[in-house]
């Protein structure tokens, strides 16, 4: 190679983020009022968004029962939408499949050794292919965040592509875990980096990490998705994760949604919010709402 000539990720190491900017952004965004006609229908639009999760030991037949469950029908007003996902560990993925048979539900499974990374890559290329054949719709794949630190890009690179061969056709939400990259500059680069290895969405955290999903991280993530679209024309999606747990936090980063990427990334298809917590908060919104009363957090399931 001439010396002169840049590897593909060369210009990865050029890359600088003005986070008193973005802070900046951020401050004034959060600050945007919504009117009460407006504010129903955002409640109702960041409720679709959820993917409710389970990822514990102690996962069992009937807690997967009960949140596809509440998945589908998350409260028994009829005007209130089902959830997009319901993600789960690759064992299960059968399981939650026949519970949501007959639903436009999305069945997602974790891979990839998540939530650490650490395992090979035939290990974590096997149990994507596990989980696809189990019927995982969408597969949320965690990157090595140890290579991307150390500067090897190809490496991150090479193992995204991999993964996102053995998705088929489940689409693939390529996890950052922004919370151990550090800065902005590295948030941007690992987003970059997934973006052009094949990620069909792209997500701040595990929520086995803190810090989580952040509104300054992901507004860099937003516009990177963007310069990305303005470049190729291509549409990818973006998965805060871990910490949105009130409708109020979730209606500012849909606000950032539209500000940043506009009103047709304010669908399901290409947002989402991975954090079960939030679905109570948004049920109680709603119904406060309608009634004119907030009812107790208890009257709602935990699952």
């Amino acid at each position: 190679m001439d010396k002169h000539t840049k590897t593909p990720y060369e210009d990865l190491t050029c890359v600088t983020v003005d986070q008193v900017g973005v802070e900046e952004r951020v401050s004034r965004l959060t600050k945007r009022s919504i009117k009460k006609e407006s504010k129903v229908w955002a409640l109702k639009m960041a409720l679709s968004m959820c993917d409710l999760t389970t990822l514990e030991g102690k996962d069992s037949p009937g807690k997967i029962r009960q949140l596809c469950n509440k998945a589908i029908r998350p409260h028994e007003d009829l005007d209130i939408p089902s959830v997009a996902a319901v993600c789960v560990y690759p064992s299960l993925v059968r399981l939650t499949k026949s519970h949501l048979k007959g639903t436009k539900i999305q069945v997602a499974s974790v891979a990839t050794a998540f939530p650490s990374g650490q395992s090979n890559r035939a290990i974590k290329l096997a149990e994507t292919h596990w989980a696809v054949e189990e019927g995982a719709d969408e597969i949320d794949m965690v990157i090595s965040r140890g290579h991307f630190l150390a500067g090897e890009y190809a490496y991150v690179h090479d193992e995204i592509a991999a993964v996102k061969e053995a998705c088929g056709k489940a689409h693939l939400k390529v996890i950052l875990e922004t919370g151990e990259l550090s800065s902005l500059d590295q948030v941007r680069k690992a987003s970059e980096l997934a973006i052009r290895a094949g990620a069909d969405f792209i997500k701040t955290s595990t929520g086995k990490v803190q810090p989580a999903a952040t509104l300054p991280v992901t507004l860099v993530m937003l516009e990177t998705i963007r310069d990305h679209f303005y470049a190729t024309g291509k549409r990818i999606g973006m998965k805060p994760a871990g910490g949105i747990s009130t409708a109020k936090n979730a209606l500012q980063y849909l606000v950032m949604v539209n500000e940043t990427l506009g009103s047709d990334w304010l669908s399901p298809s290409l947002f989402r919010f991975g954090a079960s917590s939030l679905a109570n908060d948004l049920l109680m919104q709603l119904i406060k709402e309608k009634t004119g009363r907030y009812q107790s957090i208890d009257y709602f399931s935990k699952d």
